[in-house]
């Protein structure tokens, strides 16, 4: 709840490869820093080791820590050797640590700490849970203690997170790399958000405040407060004033030595040499009251905490708390001092799998309380980092757990969350919760004194319900109150409440409480009348009513606190009613003169021994005269009923005449001579009377402290329902908290979800006008063939409007002729998730090409058809021409193929174009080989010039008249030709090639 949650002993390291060292070395007596880094970490040292003092030694050894591939070969040492003087070197197994020495881990080992050597050991975790540097704070911390200081710098993750808690909790000193000078801010900003970071600097800046504090630390011969002189007490007590006024906790009554060792790491962090001066800084700095206080506080715990001890738990306390009890029972667990909340999460955790193997349904509710308000928010978010890997079995950790987006945290299981409930409570001063069936308080205790002490365990032992257990450290005990608890395990701690005389007493008078508070009508309780019955009366009934009515004497049936419950015969002579209200009758009150002392004493009697008690004899005043009464109180088990429980023990109070020779009362003898012989014997009886009425005396007043201490357990327990309902109340204010961090998220989502939509409602009006715009009439139908979507255009082609959305194509008049093939290629298609196409024609003769095809989602899922109609018409028109245009051509080239005259195609450069076979026979090549060749190939050199004249005139004329020339043939020879060239010309009008008709001629 309030301070460190911290164990004596040093943690056994879990691996079997890990070694127990014991060599007598003494502890180191400098302080030893650990220096934890990951990714961008060779940077950080570098700019830390050249900070370092160039003349002065730091007087301190350098421990570093990084995550390095088992595989790798480093090169560390030899690195950081460049940029200090300090002899640097990697650790082997064993080796002795020396102050102003700077030591590197090697790769896939974990080093530990342990009485001035560094002990390496394999590594046993996988590399994703596998946290070095925790490992090596936390061994660090417990052998050093306030000796021990933690550097965190770059890297991901959040290793050194939970170790650097225990650094603290042991009064070390912890820094960590400013992000903003980080390659990867991943590990110092894990660190930093712990909130026990003393110093948060670059790199560079580190070596200095590092010295300053190791030297205002440790550099004094003398410690203002380690002899806690009357000057020092006093203003020991005036810093606790200080810290109640601020936060409302008193400190006096802990152990002193956590609390000086917490001081002096103020003092040095403040570099303040004395505690008068610490004391004036305190009245000064509101601010550092606070951070004292948080110090104070510090919470390091983990995740099964002493696994043995939890192992205890599971097996020999968990099943008892189910154990005979219905399925529906509430079962209550208090855990104070939960700090973040890994022991209480623990404890649920083993609730849930006990409640997984029972197959009930039983409701958990575990109560977890702490004074720490940072502790408490980290608690109830249920966010942890990844080093809690290190202490959760791999199976718990995939049941309960998820990993947070990016890795580095998890979060509980809501069903583990939902039965937890926390509160900032202090549990030495704030009302305990009650009737619990189990208090888990670990490493509490042995922070608080002694009288302290004495006053938590009879509150839990309050607390607890009859049969409850109660958990402690291993450093804790009962101390004195064994009358109080039992002890299960006296190793690790476990109890279970005992019930004593007070727990007798209290549930004795929980039983008679119902009955004194019974509410009843005024006046005398109305005796039944005899019931009218149709049916007649037995004679043996009827003969032993009247005998009761003529020889029983006057009775009343009584509660043991003398309530009248049934009273019978003429009781009047006896019992008078009280002056006053009426209310509940009771029969001490109601007793006329002289019965009423003795009737209190003997009912007394009668319900202390549960035995029948006679009184003969007494003397009663009745009507003005003295008669004598024999008085008789008799036991009476009820039997069940309807008003009164089964085996409830009532009295039966039997007053008649007193008979002739019955003893008589002392007080009967009162106003009537004794003779001197009697005397003696009527002492004897007063004597004898007064010791009876003292002893009733003595009774009342016990019963009357019992019922005083009854009131106020009772009262306490109000209180607990009270901070009950205030625990509840904060629940309910997370909850709104929650609620309200819900709504910003659904409001959040719900904006997004609104751009997204207006993002698909202007991406459908672009494709609308996409499809409108191109012109192709598109139809979407389902697998039914039911219209779901079409275009403008394709309403030329089918006699579509709006409103035939939904109803069966085959339903709507098309224009399309022989409108059958629609519908079939639908199904066709649909049936084999083949595409189709076909050329149809509308009733307006206009054509166009159908294309059907499956409508596939983006999961590839056919939920359809899409059937777009494109128009052709003006191709079908033009192909046709174009068919019309090769027919004529076909014809002419045969003309041309079946010619006697060569006939050739040539464009502007000369190049041949076309060579036609009676071209290949007059010239000799064939038309594969005058494709290569230009017109100056085929034109002998001295008429080149001329003939390309000539051929230049077709530019101004569509034909040149046939004119004579000389051609060159394959084989040489020059022979005489007739040629005559048109030109050809393009849509553009222009000449573009020219064609020749050329025949030989001798």
């Amino acid at each position: 709840m309030t301070l460190e949650k911290k164990t004596k002993t040093k943690s056994k390291p879990s691996a079997a490869s890990r070694k127990t060292i014991s060599n007598g070395k003494p502890a180191a007596c400098f302080p030893v820093v650990g220096i934890g880094a990951s990714a961008g970490g060779m940077a950080a040292f570098e700019a830390f080791f050249s900070a370092m003092p160039a003349i002065t030694d730091p007087g301190m050894a350098f421990v570093i820590v990084q995550h390095l591939s088992p595989d790798y070969k480093s090169s560390l040492a030899e690195l950081i050797q460049h940029k200090t003087r300090l002899p640097v070197s990697e650790i082997t197994d064993g080796m002795t640590v020396s102050p102003n020495c700077v030591y590197v881990c090697p790769p896939g080992c974990d080093v530990a700490f342990l009485s001035g050597t560094l002990q390496l050991m394999e590594t046993s975790q996988p590399r994703s849970h596998h946290l070095p540097v925790d490992f090596f704070f936390h061994s660090l911390a417990q052998d050093l203690r306030e000796r021990a200081i933690g550097i965190v710098l770059s890297g991901t993750g959040s290793d050194g997170s939970l170790g650097l808690r225990t650094i603290k909790a042991e009064g070390g000193m912890v820094m960590a790399q400013n992000p903003a000078s980080a390659e990867y801010g991943g590990m110092p900003n894990s660190a930093i958000r712990t909130g026990l970071v003393d110093y948060e600097l670059p790199p560079a800046e580190m070596p200095g405040q590092l010295i300053s504090y190791v030297t205002q630390s440790f550099g004094m011969s003398h410690r203002a407060i380690c002899l806690p002189m009357p000057e020092s007490e006093n203003a020991l007590k005036k810093i606790f004033i200080l810290l109640r006024a601020q936060s409302g906790h008193d400190f006096s009554q802990y152990k002193p030595s956590n609390i000086q060792r917490r001081i002096e790491r103020r003092m040095a962090l403040q570099k303040i040499d004395h505690l008068d001066g610490y004391l004036r800084y305190l009245q000064q700095n509101p601010a550092e009251v606070t951070a004292l206080f948080q110090d104070i506080l510090i919470s390091v715990t983990h995740f099964f905490r002493d696994p043995e001890a939890f192992e205890a738990l599971e097996k020999k306390v968990i099943p008892k708390l189910f154990a005979d009890k219905p399925p529906g029972t509430v079962i209550r667990v208090w855990v104070p001092g939960c700090a973040t909340g890994e022991e209480a999460y623990s404890i649920a955790i083993l609730l849930q799998e006990h409640l997984d193997e029972l197959k009930k349904n039983f409701k958990v509710q575990v109560f977890a309380t702490d004074i720490d308000t940072n502790a408490v928010s980290i608690a109830r978010a249920g966010v942890y980092p990844a080093s809690i890997t290190e202490h959760i079995t791999p199976e718990r950790l995939t049941r309960f757990f998820a990993p947070e987006p990016g890795g580095r945290t998890y979060r509980l299981d809501k069903t583990i969350r939902d039965m937890l409930i926390f509160s900032e409570q202090n549990v030495i001063k704030d009302p305990p919760f009650s009737k619990l069936d189990l208090i888990s308080c670990r490493n509490l205790l042995i922070y608080m004194n002694g009288d302290l002490q004495k006053r938590i365990i009879p509150l839990f032992h309050y607390a607890l319900a009859p049969g409850g257990f109660l958990f402690l450290s291993t450093s804790e005990t009962v101390g004195e109150f064994t009358d109080l608890f039992i002890a299960l395990d006296r190793k690790m701690k476990l109890y279970q409440r005992k019930e004593g005389m007070n727990g007798l007493q209290r549930t004795a008078l929980g039983r008679l409480l119902p009955l004194m508070t019974a509410p009843q009508s005024g006046g005398f309780p109305k005796i039944p009348e005899r019931p009218a019955s149709p049916k007649k009366m037995p004679l043996r009934e009827l003969t032993e009513t009247a005998l009761l009515e003529e020889v029983a004497p006057a009775a009343a049936l009584v509660s043991d606190n003398g309530d009248i419950l049934y009273l019978h015969g003429r009781t009047g002579l006896y019992l008078e009613p009280a002056p006053g209200e009426a209310g509940v009758n009771n029969i001490l009150k109601m007793a006329r003169e002289g019965l009423r002392q003795e009737l209190g004493t003997t009912l007394h009697t009668a319900v202390s021994s549960k035995e029948m008690v006679r009184r003969p004899g007494i003397h009663v005043k009745t009507n003005g005269d003295f008669a004598l009464v024999d008085l008789t109180v008799r036991p009476v088990v009820a039997g069940p009923g309807p008003t009164l429980p089964a085996d409830t023990l009532l009295f039966l109070v039997i007053l008649a005449p007193a008979q002739p020779g019955n003893p008589v009362s002392p007080d009967a003898g009162a106003g009537i001579e004794l003779t001197a012989a009697d005397a003696d014997a009527h002492i004897a009886s007063l004597r004898q009377e007064l010791w009876a009425k003292e002893g009733y005396l003595r009774a009342a007043n016990e019963e009357l402290a019992i019922t005083n201490e009854e009131l106020k357990s009772a009262n306490e327990e109000m209180q607990s329902v009270n901070e009950e309902m205030q625990s509840t109340n904060e629940e309910l204010e997370t909850s709104k908290e929650e609620l309200q961090s819900v709504n910003e998220e659904l409001a959040t989502v719900n904006a997004e979800l609104q751009t997204k939509v207006a993002d698909l409602s202007r991406a459908n009006n672009d494709m609308n006008n996409l499809l409108a715009g191109t012109g192709i009439g598109t139809i979407f139908v389902d697998h039914r063939i039911r219209i779901l979507r079409f275009t403008p255009a394709a309403t030329r082609i089918i006699n579509l409007i709006q409103s035939d959305v939904g109803r069966p194509l085959g339903h709507i008049v098309s224009n399309i002729q022989g409108d059958d093939r629609l519908i079939a290629g639908i199904r066709s298609v649909l049936d084999t998730l083949a595409p189709q196409e076909a050329e149809v024609q509308t009733l307006d003769k206009e054509w166009y090409m159908m294309r059907i095809q499956p409508y596939r989602t983006l999961n590839n899922v056919i939920e359809g058809a899409v059937i777009t109609f494109v128009n052709i018409t003006e191709l079908k028109k033009t192909k046709d021409s174009l068919a019309a245009a090769a027919a004529r051509l076909r014809r002419l080239a045969v003309v041309v193929r079946d010619a006697n005259d060569a006939m050739t195609v040539q464009d502007l450069e000369g190049r041949i174009l076309a060579w036609n076979p009676a071209a290949e026979k007059l010239y000799g090549w064939t038309e594969a080989e005058a494709m290569t060749l230009t017109i100056l190939d085929c034109i002998p050199g001295d008429d080149q010039e001329r003939e390309m004249g000539e051929l230049s005139r077709i530019a101004h004329a569509d034909v040149l008249a046939s004119y004579r020339t000389r051609r060159v043939t394959k084989d040489g020879r020059v022979i005489s030709i007739s040629m005559t060239a048109t030109a050809l010309l393009n849509d553009e009008g222009e000449v573009h090639a020219i064609a020749t008709t050329e025949r030989a001629i001798d």
